[in-house]
């Protein structure tokens, strides 16, 4: 019985030591001295009048955006047993004893730390070496302005952090999609996605153009799976989770036609009938409408009924219903019987009348039997299975197929769809055949009780909420409204001076020391990213015109990951840059740190492309592999060299900051000294 103690327990675990050290030495290069200088640094004279007013829970209106990123800040200013007790009103003003300013910038500190080795997973996922995933991972980690903005009591590291996060778990999601689809794993990634996505809208609105990116490369990458031949139908059959896979006789189901066109729809019926006399003159039976309803509805529930027995449940073990069987539909609401008979069709005079049989005790007796033909089976006994199963139901009496003939009813029929029973069908078409969507073992034989089974699950009573609802509407609707201070700054700048790096940010000047942070970016990165962004767009239209003609000048798997790569890295650049072309607000340099995370991803990936399919022979590699590596070292050059203005622990003289200088905005910190 305690033989497993035995042997001892042994757990293995695969550790990626990259991933280790970036996360290390990112936790250092952002949180080393993080509560220097105790002082005020710009923003944080606006975020730190909405966390007091969190601290002492006072209502406020957040005019400036979603909460949700105050609030993260404000989590940290409750850990650290801030009471909200400070006066903020003035850059550069001294924190008081009581204010934990550590805690305070601690969250975006971490977030900036750990988007480090989320871009190093970000390019393995994309199919990138491992070579190109700590380059990007290096440029993340010495770019001046992200570690700026990730040391101080702001947003947008937090914003950066979701937005990786999300473009992260989606590639993840996506790759177990390949290898392990519905796994834990694959679910996991899945609910992270749309986590972070959330997180990205609720700390800045601008948010919402990473998750529509990654709602768009998703969309593409299920339109290929429809459209994937090859792939296996189990997937679609885990859609049914929690619903029986075989049908048997007593199941309650909702057929749908596979064809769906001119709209996708379920075999339904309703108590109206067929009018007695057509505007042609023609004669109907009368009996209860079938159509093709392209709503979901309780009326399209059927039941499939043995018809040698008189039950409409399931047995006990089930009784599966196989190819070659026949049975009867009764419709769940009304019980009548799915019928057809030598009546013409209402729109289609040539096929036959498909109807719910209503006995008028006259010489028209019902026909309501019906031969399943499973036509995608793969032997001559298989069952009927929900989802998987694509089926014909063919009447027994005058062999005629279920068919939807897409016409639209009259008024009299509501405008649905006409269902037929198409008699001699010339060959396969996917308007005959349906599938089960819906599927559930009937339990009950009473009608009562089945009509109430059949419009399970019942609607959940929210009118007790109504009133939190419509004040939690009302806000978010005030904070969407709420205009901004577009007033002018003489720190404010325009997007075209970002990509040029025409603008810096002085935060923060030591009162008694030259010491002093601004946000100012690594020219070196700054300038190799945007030409690596015009590499691409360049490369990628010239590969799409020559395979326009034919010619590949890459594998088709490097296409693909060049494509993918670009969709999210380019994309992302594009979809939080060019909005704020049409935004009228105040603007300041910091607005464009999540447009240049994701231009820095791209930069790594076209220096191998270039690497592995541009430079022909070993020794244009080795020539341009040397010539990487002095551009890095460039790039840690000038990190170096801008250190003291991103931590703010060095003072410098007037020759000093001089030397720093390469454009003339910077004259007027000189003038300062």
């Amino acid at each position: 019985m305690l033989g497993f103690l035995e042997r001892p327990v042994v757990v293995t675990a695969d550790i990626n030591l990259n991933v280790v050290a970036l996360t290390a030495v990112g936790l250092l290069s952002r949180l080393w001295q993080l509560a220097y200088p105790r002082a005020v640094v710009f923003d944080e004279v606006y975020y730190g009048q909405y966390i007091s007013f969190y601290m002492k829970r006072i209502f406020f209106l957040d005019g400036s955006g979603p909460p949700f990123g105050h609030m993260l800040l404000a989590l940290g200013g409750y850990l650290g047993g801030f009471d909200g007790n400070f006066l903020w009103n003035r850059i550069g003003a001294e924190y008081s004893s009581n204010v934990p300013v550590w805690s305070l910038r601690l969250l975006p500190a971490l977030t900036g730390a750990f988007s480090i080795p989320m871009a190093y997973q970000i390019l393995l996922e994309l199919g990138f070496s491992h070579c190109a995933a700590m380059g990007a991972a290096l440029l993340m980690l010495i770019e001046n302005a992200l570690i700026t903005q990730s040391r101080l009591m702001l947003l947008e590291s937090v914003l950066i952090f979701f937005n990786l996060l999300a473009v992260l778990s989606y590639l993840k999601f996506s790759n177990s999609q390949k290898h392990r689809p519905f796994s834990l794993s694959w679910w996991f990634w899945l609910m992270l996605t749309g986590v972070a996505c959330s997180c990205a809208v609720g700390v800045k609105y601008m948010g919402i153009f990473t998750y529509l990116l990654v709602l768009a490369v998703a969309s593409v990458h299920a339109w290929h799976l429809i459209g994937d031949q090859t792939l296996s139908n189990g997937g679609l059959a885990r859609i049914t989770q929690g619903q029986p896979l075989e049908v048997a006789y007593g199941s309650q189901v909702t057929l749908k036609n596979v064809f769906g066109k001119p709209v996708p729809c379920w075999l339904h019926s309703h108590q109206s009938t067929y009018p007695m006399i057509y505007e042609n003159g023609r004669g109907s039976s009368h009996q209860q409408q079938v159509t093709c309803y392209p709503f979901k509805d309780v009326n399209n529930w059927w039941i499939v009924k043995d018809p040698g027995r008189h039950q409409l449940v399931v047995n006990n073990p089930p009784r599966p219903v196989r190819h070659g069987d026949v049975v009867q539909l009764v419709h769940g609401m009304t019980t009548r019987f799915l019928n057809t008979h030598d009546v013409a069709a209402p729109l289609s005079p040539h096929s036959q009348e498909v109807s719910c049989y209503v006995d008028y005790n006259i010489s028209m007796p019902s026909q309501n039997l019906w031969r399943l033909d499973i036509v995608n089976r793969e032997s001559d006994t298989e069952v009927w299975k929900t989802i998987l199963s694509e089926v014909r139901l063919v009447h027994v009496n005058t062999s005629a197929v279920l068919k939807l003939s897409g016409a639209h009813l009259p008024d009299w029929g509501f405008q649905q769809l006409e269902v037929v029973g198409e008699k001699l069908p010339q060959g396969y078409h996917e308007s005959m055949v349906w599938n089960v969507e819906e599927h559930r073992y009937g339990k009950s034989q009473e009608q009562k009780e089945r009509e109430l089974e059949l419009h399970s699950p019942a609607q959940m009573d929210v009118s007790r909420n109504l009133s939190f609802m419509a004040r939690f509407l009302e806000l978010q609707w005030r904070m969407l409204t709420a205009k901004s201070d577009d007033s002018e700054h003489k720190y404010s700048s325009s997007p075209l001076d970002w990509v040029t790096l025409d603008t810096s940010i002085a935060y923060w000047l030591h009162p008694r020391t030259s010491a002093q942070i601004h946000l100012l970016g690594n020219i070196v990165i700054w300038a190799s990213a945007s030409l690596a962004m015009v590499v691409y767009i360049l490369l990628f239209f010239w590969y799409l015109l020559r395979r326009r003609r034919s010619i590949c000048d890459i594998p088709e798997d490097s296409w693909l990951r060049w494509v993918l790569a670009g969709a999210l890295c380019a994309g992302g650049w594009a979809v939080n840059y060019l909005p704020f072309f049409m935004m009228e607000k105040t603007l300041f340099l910091y607005h464009y740190l999540p447009a240049l995370t994701f231009q820095i991803l791209l930069l790594p990936v076209v220096l191998q492309h270039v690497s592995d399919h541009l430079c022909r022979s070993q020794l244009l590699r080795s020539l341009f592999s040397a010539l990487v590596v002095a551009w890095y070292s460039c790039a840690c050059h000038v990190f170096n060299t801008l250190r003291p203005l991103t931590y703010g622990d060095k003072s410098l003289s007037p020759s000093e900051l001089k030397a720093l200088r390469w454009k003339d905005s910077w004259d007027i910190l000189i003038r300062k000294h």
